[in-house]
């Protein structure tokens, strides 16, 4: 599916993410149709986290940082292959091991509606970015990535993505004290 077009059939989802339709791409970003998406937090052998800029070409945030892989799900594909594509299509690997399913959220904003599934990957493999995906790439440390979150333009819906990993890491280490 690499090279995915506006013309790409998605899911439209309602409010508990159960398909009650389908559209192209394209139509779901112009109508705020409500669709699913993966967000892939891809770490290398080191623990470092895949950063990178989004080509100018991209439908949706052009240009802006990301510090997840990923992207729609399509018609008819489950959350969890649709995360094993993208992050090895966007990674440039083939043979991931499968990403871990961490949460799923909605992300929903005046322009944009989609359930989100965050998931994590480690990848030890040398990474071959996709060129009409990733204009720029490197991985940085967790103190890196949270010093460059106020100084770099990053994508609004991984924004969002990272405050609840955080989150999520922060009640998961509050369990394991209790």
């Amino acid at each position: 599916m690499a090279g995915m077009s506006a013309d790409e059939l998605l899911d439209i989802v309602d409010e508990r993410d159960r398909v009650i339709g389908q559209a192209p791409r394209g139509a779901a970003y112009r109508d705020r149709l409500r669709h699913r998406c993966v967000f892939v937090l891809a770490r290398d052998a080191d623990g470092r986290v895949f950063v990178h800029r989004r080509t100018p070409t991209k439908l949706v945030f052009p240009s802006l940082y990301d510090m997840f892989v990923g992207g729609v799900v399509g018609a008819g594909e489950s959350y969890d292959t649709a995360a094993l594509r993208e992050a090895e299509e966007e990674l440039g690997v083939t043979g991931l091991p499968r990403p871990r399913p961490l949460f799923k959220f909605l992300y929903d904003t005046e322009e944009h509606s989609w359930w989100s599934y965050l998931y994590e990957v480690r990848c030890t493999l040398p990474v071959r970015p996709q060129v009409e995906e990733v204009a720029w790439h490197t991985f940085l440390d967790e103190r890196e990535l949270e010093r460059r979150l106020a100084d770099w333009e990053w994508v609004p819906d991984g924004l969002a993505a990272y405050q609840r990993l955080q989150a999520f890491r922060a009640g998961q280490d509050q369990r394991a004290a209790d």
